[in-house]
């Protein structure tokens, strides 16, 4: 099955270099597995001179290499024309046809695309068991020997680049990496007397009703989307039963019905049972998430690394709340078996389709330079020598939490077959809708995965 293991300690590890190198430095930022803003476009047509270029080149052929991509955040959508406009600038016979869309849309329109068999060229991915599950199939494309080239391969630390491989194929590179916590308005927080993060789940509790007791939303969710409410149960499962949980239901000798997983949907229950979460949540979306928290509207919101930088852009000011933003890690659970150092988090990076061009592996290399990597925001950088480039202070202290848990856990719905992945996000979104047990959330996840591996 899955080697989480594995996976876990390259990627703290890694992490490990990157804050030996960074010392007293103080970091630039990250996301996402990352998960951003909103709706489907499309990018900017190439200049004229573009064109006028390919013209003069003389190209028998223009190649159009299919480039999907879920970073909608101005920013870093800005960074990645850089990569496109200096690549087409070199390869005057190809365009990059660039489709931008948010995670969920991003998702569904993926899924469509591969039943097609057809996938994009070059696309967004978490790895795991959504990527092991396409090169299964021969939908990707095998760039083992054209990363070796030249010593590209050699520019990554190695754990995340191992992400992007599955039985010895290289389908594709890293891009970031990172870890979910909880980001918070500290200065709501001191309005409702908090004088620090919670470190418990009782804590954890308590401080909800404080936040309650204030009048302020004690905790932004855009449930509507599904993925963000998983973290919440995946987490709990984490802090209940640790790794040796989830390598066992994963290997087929435990269940995802086994005592753990039905734990964490009843610690869960402890939270929703206090209506911490805004009106109507079930069916708002992650941007909204972001929203309330960009506009100081939320106390906290438990998320990945690129949280920051999606709440700056879905605030009303483009600024979010600032120097009031500030980070902490899921807290113990009392009674858990796992280690309260274990997280759950991951990267992202970008795999190649089957029938791509050759041109879309070098594609790649313009994405993975250390210029590129050292101006994207609120990421943590995967190519060596970027170390230098995390300054800014909440990042680090992402950093050394990542770098300090002895299990990172991927994300369930990436980690898992996707079909199963699926399973994991419904139910868990029928637990905060009151319409399913803890008992039938794992018993669903159960059932679904039992089905996908022919069990």
């Amino acid at each position: 099955m899955f080697n989480k293991k594995l996976l876990s300690i390259v990627f703290i590890t890694l992490l490990g270099l990157l804050l030996a190198a960074c010392g007293g430095a103080q970091p630039t930022a990250a996301p996402a597995a990352e998960e951003p803003a909103a709706t489907e476009e499309a990018a900017a047509d190439a200049p004229a001179a573009e064109e006028a270029a390919a013209e003069s080149a003389d190209c028998a052929e223009t190649k159009t290499i299919e480039f999907w991509h879920i970073h909608t955040q101005d920013e870093r959508k800005v960074v990645l024309q850089k990569s496109i406009d200096a690549f087409e600038a070199d390869h005057p016979c190809v365009k990059i046809n660039s489709t931008i869309l948010e995670n969920e849309n991003f998702k569904a329109k993926l899924t469509t695309v591969m039943q097609s068999g057809e996938p994009p060229d070059v696309f967004s991915t978490w790895g795991g068991g959504v990527m092991d599950e396409y090169a299964k199939a021969g939908l990707l494309r095998d760039i083992s020997a054209e990363i070796q080239k030249d010593g590209f391969a050699d520019t990554f630390a190695p754990g995340p680049l191992a992400v992007y491989g599955y039985q010895g194929e290289q389908y594709g590179v890293a891009n970031d990496q990172g870890m979910v916590g909880f980001w918070y308005n500290t200065d709501l927080f001191d309005q409702a007397g908090i004088d620090a993060p919670p470190t418990t789940w009782a804590e954890l509790l308590e401080d909800v009703q404080k936040l309650k007791d204030a009048g302020i939303t004690p905790i932004a969710l855009g449930e509507g989307d599904k993925w963000p409410g998983h973290f919440w149960w995946v987490y709990l499962a984490i802090r209940m039963g640790g790794e040796e949980a989830f390598n066992a239901a994963a290997s087929g000798e435990g269940s995802f019905a086994d005592e753990p997983f039905v734990q964490a949907g009843e610690k869960l229950q402890e939270l929703i049972a206090l209506d911490p979460f805004p009106a109507g949540y079930l069916g708002l979306t992650y941007n909204d998430q972001a929203r309330l928290m960009g506009n100081g509207e939320a106390a906290m919101e438990l998320m990945g690394q690129w949280a920051p930088g999606v709440e700056k852009d879905e605030s009303t000011s483009k600024e979010g709340i600032g120097d009031k933003l500030g980070w902490f890690p899921f807290p113990m659970v009392e009674g858990g078996k796992g280690d309260p150092a274990d997280a759950l988090g991951g990267g992202g990076g970008y795999i190649v389709g089957r029938d791509a061009p050759d041109e879309a592996i070098e594609f790649l290399k313009y994405l993975s330079t250390k210029e590129i990597q050292c101006e994207t925001t609120w990421v943590l950088p995967v190519v060596k020598g970027t170390e230098e480039c995390i300054t800014d202070p909440l990042m680090k202290i992402v950093a050394e939490n990542a770098a300090k848990a002895p299990y990172m856990q991927l994300y369930y719905d990436q980690a898992l077959p996707p079909a199963v992945g699926s399973v994991v996000n419904d139910s868990v979104q029928g637990l905060f809708a009151g319409t399913s047990s803890p008992e039938e959330v794992g018993q669903a996840i159960q059932e679904s995965f039992d089905l996908e591996m022919g069990q």
